[in-house]
């Protein structure tokens, strides 16, 4: 196969991660790197041994040398270059949230044409835990699925030594909070390890921003959530359950689980560098609820995320959509589109 020409538009800290998930992919060449900053480029280029810096997307875009690019940019930018891109031939893979909303995903996808395109948020689905429960669950062990949920609640640490990003939790910027910067993650996980197969129908759902005694942890002029909670009903009357929240009055506590008729499995998304396990409470009639251990070992996040750049690299040369495609990104962006709208209607909202 040969290798993958891409250029990497942002050279910030995401950036960098890609860059160097790039250098350790064989499949891929970097040809070249783009930021608005012209000496966080040239670092990045020098650190990562890249030839060419261009000063804007645009710049690197013109280039024909460049078949794939990365975008590595705050949200309310990466459309515009998406589209830019399609129009110059170029393969996409864009950091996440997305988009913007739902609207931005739609208009990516018509505009993909034959292109290859995705979003980095499966980053835990390239875990072998995340492996042995999609297995699972496809097996039908669980039998009809009835709750699938995540709780992720963060407490609040001292005060950052530097500034917070401002574009992280500024709707203008990021489209949103939590519910876009982790909340993506989380959607992505439980929706792949059930197949895509849940369909969500109708959302109620609240979010809050922090709290005053720990606003120095965001921004200056912040406007977005650092908690949510929602009920989504799927199709079938299957029940996504996500809460997750940071800089929290609570102490910190982590969990996914998965719910079917016939047993349950508890799980863990964020798991590296330590020992982690999956749970599989099996179930008769003659012994009620055995718990059993389906699986347990050791995660590293780092190669995760040289397996995402692998599989776009891969996904170009095998004419296939990444793993996690538009389409797919799109449901995860309705979805929390749906969310906002529950949140501030103070109702349920179909999710369309």
């Amino acid at each position: 196969m040969s290798r993958v020409r891409l250029g990497i538009i942002g050279c910030g800290v995401i950036g960098n991660a890609h860059l160097k998930s790039a250098a350790e992919t064989p499949e891929i060449e970097t040809v070249a790197v783009a930021d608005l900053r012209e000496e966080t480029a040239k670092a990045a280029a020098e650190k990562f041994g890249v030839k060419k810096v261009y000063p804007s997307g645009d710049a690197l875009l013109e280039d024909p040398g460049i078949e794939a690019v990365i975008l590595a940019m705050p949200a309310f930018a990466r459309m515009p270059l998406a589209l830019r891109a399609f129009a110059k031939g170029k393969h996409v893979l864009t950091e996440k949230p997305v988009a913007m909303n739902a609207d931005e995903v739609k208009t990516m996808i018509k505009a993909r044409g034959n292109r290859i395109a995705g979003c980095c948020s499966p980053r835990f689905r390239f875990t072998r835990n995340a492996e042995v429960a999609t297995k699972f669950v496809a097996s039908g062990a669980l039998g009809d699925l009835r709750m699938v949920r995540c709780r992720a609640v963060l407490a609040a640490g001292k005060p950052p030594k530097n500034p917070p990003p401002p574009w992280r939790l500024k709707k203008a910027m990021n489209g949103g909070g939590i519910l876009l910067n982790w909340g993506c993650y989380d959607l992505d996980y439980l929706l792949g390890i059930t197949g895509w197969k849940l369909k969500p129908m109708m959302v109620f759902a609240q979010t809050w921003t922090v709290p005053p005694q720990f606003a120095c942890h965001a921004a200056p002029g912040s406007d977005a959530e650092t908690y949510y909670t929602a009920l989504i009903r799927c199709e079938g009357g299957t029940v996504l359950s996500l809460e997750r929240g940071e800089f929290m009055p609570v102490q910190s506590e982590t969990a996914w689980q998965i719910i079917g008729t016939k047993g349950s499995l508890k799980l863990n998304m964020t798991i590296w560098n330590k020992q982690g396990q999956i749970i599989h409470d099996d179930t008769s009639t003659e012994e009620g609820v055995v718990t059993k251990t389906l699986w347990e070992g050791a995660e590293d996040l780092p190669p995760a995320n040289n397996q995402l750049v692998q599989d776009f690299a891969k996904a170009i040369r095998e004419g296939r959509q990444p793993m996690t495609s538009l389409e797919e990104a799109l449901v995860v962006q309705q979805i929390s589109d749906g969310i906002y709208a529950s949140a501030e209607r103070g109702v349920a909202v179909e999710i369309r």
